[in-house]
């Protein structure tokens, strides 16, 4: 059986990766990052998720070095909150800039790149793949994402993996990859593979904002409700009418605003 670092936000793109790398076969070992995000939410849905499949979870606290103060440029990671400062043994209040809302393809959106986030997440990962001599890295990037983030792209993708390959030869496996499944793919292709796969949408977590339910109005709650919803009418157009439909029990605050900035 082939090992895979799976790399789950709690999100619905890497918990569906999840679910899908567990349907493959793979022996998975998930690993969950603490960069300084806005709230810690997401990454207790991933530790529910992978207690629930079975699966060995680990959260790396990258948060704890004081990367959080030199990359607080995005609203993910410029939250307002007072951190230390080893540099003069005192604390400092970061900026607080405020999550944007509307369309993901937006320009303002933007604002909630982290700089360099995915090559941190998959330097460490594939750390860990080579201690634990794992065949693969899994990781959730879309296509929807490249527009935004170039760090979703297949060309860095690619880039990582040669330097891993380079960086640690003699003691990686050769055909060691990092298995990007879903970066040609919509999150509307996504959503409809969570379906297919039985996933429960409602123990996913996506917004940015990390109140109690899901915003609705943020980037990624708009995108989210847009894809389910398109996943939604696929399934139905693809099952007769004996067949249950699937259902989203996630709770959102607003659950009609997506259809306003998407229309």
């Amino acid at each position: 059986m082939s090992k895979a670092i799976v790399v789950i936000s709690g999100g619905l793109d890497s918990t569906t990766l999840l679910y899908d790398a567990l349907d493959g076969g793979y022996e998975c070992f998930a690993l969950s990052f603490n960069y300084g995000q806005r709230h810690s939410k997401e990454i207790q849905y991933a530790k529910n998720t992978c207690r629930k499949l079975g699966v060995e979870h680990r959260t790396i606290n990258v948060a704890v070095s004081g990367l959080t103060e030199l990359i607080a440029t995005s609203s993910l990671t410029a939250t307002g909150r007072v951190v230390a400062n080893d540099k003069n043994d005192g604390n400092i209040t970061l900026p607080d800039l405020p999550v944007p809302e509307g369309h993901y393809a937006a320009d303002n959106m933007a604002a909630t790149v982290v700089p360099n986030r995915n090559m941190i997440m998959m330097s460490m990962a594939c750390g860990v793949a080579v201690a634990q001599k794992a065949h693969t890295v899994m990781v959730g990037v879309h296509a929807g994402d490249h527009f935004i983030y170039p760090d979703c792209r297949p060309a860095f993708i690619r880039s990582v993996e040669h330097a891993v390959l380079v960086g640690n030869e003699g003691f990686i496996d050769p055909q060691f990859e990092i298995n990007a499944p879903y970066v040609r793919k919509t999150k509307e292709d996504i959503a409809f593979r969570a379906l297919e796969l039985g996933v429960p949408l409602h123990e996913t977590w996506s917004c940015y904002k990390g109140e109690k339910w899901h915003c609705g109005k943020c980037g990624t709650c708009v995108e989210r409700l847009e894809a389910i919803d398109g996943a939604m009418a696929r399934w139905d157009r693809l099952h007769d009418s004996h067949v249950k439909s699937p259902v989203d029990a996630t709770m959102y605050s607003d659950k009609e605003y997506w259809k306003t900035v998407t229309r």
